[in-house]
């Protein structure tokens, strides 16, 4: 994740936020439990292969790449750094 943004569970939302110096990014379940997932060791087929057993799902490594070339062009994650 860049570490402009900080990523933190908001109990009253009751959802995943980023938080960044001009304000605040409000994400959906999916986009949090991803971001939540961005830890700088896993990398698209981790996460999927996490959340695909989390959630008793199949499929998920293209939502998942689709989710991350989002985040990338927003910024919300770096690869490499």
């Amino acid at each position: 994740m860049n570490n402009h943004f900080q990523l933190q569970y908001e109990q009253a939302q009751k959802c995943f936020v980023l938080l960044y110096p001009e304000g605040m990014v409000q994400l959906n379940q999916s986009a949090g439990e991803i971001m939540n997932l961005c830890d700088g060791k896993n990398n698209c087929l981790d996460i999927a292969k996490i959340l695909e057993e989390k959630f008793q799902v199949a499929d998920l490594k293209k939502d998942v790449e689709s989710f991350l070339d989002e985040a990338l062009e927003r910024k919300w994650v770096m690869y490499g750094n």
